[in-house]
């Protein structure tokens, strides 16, 4: 968890692409898209069936927790997924958000406490600070561009 553009995706991407090649089944989605997901698939009555498909991947990456608050169903279906996954496969997440935060994305207070339990239970947490890779990449772009035009 940190600040927008310190590297959080680009590490959970690294170590999924790292599984991957290792042969291991990872599946990666930003939290809102496999939020959306879910509840598509369970207005579809296909929910018991893309559950099984997760049962089977290694590894779930969730990117962004915390960009887009979740309708309630929303949050009930991926609170389902990562209580899944508790103590039987491993999980990345990663939110610009504290925890103590987590209950504007879920809407849900108890619901909220009982996912970061079982995130934290048997967790790695890693604290990402500093700027944003981003914005000082375009820092260095913009004063490379006004030396070369004199501006």
């Amino acid at each position: 968890m940190g600040a927008v553009g310190t590297g959080k995706t680009h590490l959970a991407t690294a170590i999924a692409l790292k599984a991957c090649q290792e042969g291991r089944e990872v599946r990666f989605f930003t939290a809102a898209s496999l939020a959306n997901l879910l509840l598509e698939k369970n207005n579809k009555g296909a929910l018991n069936g893309f559950l099984g498909s997760l049962k089977k991947t290694e590894l779930i990456v969730i990117d962004e927790v915390g960009f887009v608050p979740l309708h309630k169903d929303a949050a009930e279906l991926l609170f389902q997924v990562i209580s899944d996954c508790y103590e039987r496969k491993s999980l990345i997440i990663t939110s610009n958000l504290e925890f103590s935060q987590w209950n504007t994305v879920f809407g849900d207070n108890r619901l909220t406490a009982a996912l970061i339990d079982r995130l934290i239970h048997h967790s790695h947490i890693v604290i990402f600070s500093g700027e944003s890779y981003r914005l000082t990449q375009s820092m260095r772009r913009q004063k490379t561009t006004r030396g070369v035009h004199g501006l």
